[in-house]
């Protein structure tokens, strides 16, 4: 037997587009106040917490999930008043079915066309997916370019077209009308992604009816429920039926499901959680409008995107600075040109908004 030095794996079976990337990236938060991923900050009543433990410890972990849950997605289409005709795909998290949705449609040369800068993986599941990326810059106030995004479809053709409702990360629900024209110009599916709809409270449900090429995409993790990981996509049921193909089998685990299921007999705690955050969420913002040197802009979601008056180089510094007094935010200020400068902050507790206010305040002065 060789004793010698192990020889390192040869990589080159990779794909060289994977090898040029880094995994995504998820920092650790131990220790901090995590105000970096729009998770809701809300733990659950210990009763609730209870009730479900028990729930939870009757399920059968033994036994593969169901390959169609129906009795549940007959429950969730009413709890969100589905239009009748249209059909559920449960997936886990909605980042399975944005690659579902892309992977059904990534014909040879296939596009997929987003407003840009918007959720990071609609670029990247196009990419791994074969399909060709292109992102449509917005405006510098983060508006919807009308001309230039129907311009982009009429020359692209994509196969899907993703708009984010509201986006992230600037937050900002863009107009209707213009949302409107790209239902009308796109060739292929548009897929309005309404992941913050505990915030927004608008939703593009109902047009399902009206617009056989609208998908509408939905988490239960803005909710309050992040760590079960359940996202689902709304629609016509021949284009259900078509992502099924490609869905894995038993995607959505067991407990999951039974989470869920238990949850939305409790949608008006869930509700109340998010009534609070739409409060501190203005409340955040009109405090950090007073901060000198700091931009904040308007948000429908439970972040708010903000510029500091020194650029990224600054973004940078007070990020660290932040982290440092034990605030954790997302730092976006080399994500695109149109977020130079740009920090993120989640909506959090009222103690915690309190918190990361003061030390933004003592980060926006000289570094320690």
């Amino acid at each position: 037997m060789n004793r010698g030095a192990r020889p390192a794996p040869d990589l080159a079976v990779v794909r060289d587009d994977v090898r040029a990337i880094g995994a995504y990236a998820v920092p650790d938060s131990t220790g901090l106040t995590k105000l970096d991923a729009m998770e809701n900050p809300f733990a659950l009543p210990p009763e609730v917490a209870r009730e479900l433990g028990e729930r939870l410890g009757k399920v059968m972990l033994n036994r593969y999930p169901p390959a169609d849950p129906r009795a549940f997605k007959q429950k969730l289409a009413r709890a969100i008043d589905l239009p009748a005709g249209m059909a559920l795909l449960l997936g886990n998290g909605s980042d399975e079915l944005i690659h579902l949705v892309i992977q059904a449609c990534a014909r040879p040369g296939a596009t997929v066309l987003s407003p840009w800068p918007s959720f990071e993986m609609y670029d990247l599941s196009s990419r791994f997916d074969g399909c060709r990326f292109v992102g449509v810059p917005l405006a510098a106030d983060f508006s919807l370019p009308r001309e230039a995004l129907l311009a982009a479809i009429a020359i692209h053709r994509p196969a899907v077209v993703f708009v984010s409702w509201p986006n992230n990360p600037t937050g900002n629900l863009f107009d209707r009308a213009t949302v409107e024209a790209v239902l009308d110009a796109a060739p292929g599916l548009v897929v309005l992604d309404e992941a913050y709809l505990p915030f927004a409270q608008d939703t593009w449900l109902p047009q399902l009816a009206h617009r056989p090429n609208l998908l509408v995409l939905r988490t239960f993790s803005k909710m309050g429920l992040a760590g079960i990981r359940l996202g689902y996509l709304c629609g016509d049921p021949a284009w259900i039926a078509e992502f099924n193909k490609v869905r894995p089998p038993y995607n959505v685990n067991v407990l999951t499901l039974e989470a869920a299921d238990f949850m939305l007999d409790r949608l008006a705690l869930l509700e109340e959680q998010a009534a609070v955050l739409r409060a501190e969420r203005e409340r955040l913002l009109a405090r950090l409008r007073t901060v000198p040197g700091v931009t904040a802009f308007g948000s429908a979601a439970n972040f708010i995107l903000f510029r500091l008056a020194g650029g990224s180089t600054a973004a940078d510094r007070v990020f660290a600075e932040l982290k440092a007094r034990g605030i954790l935010i997302k730092n976006r200020a080399h994500v695109h040109p149109l977020l130079a400068g740009c920090l993120r902050v989640t909506v959090g507790l009222p103690s915690e908004n309190d918190a990361f206010l003061t030390a933004l305040a003592a980060s926006l002065q000289e570094p320690r």
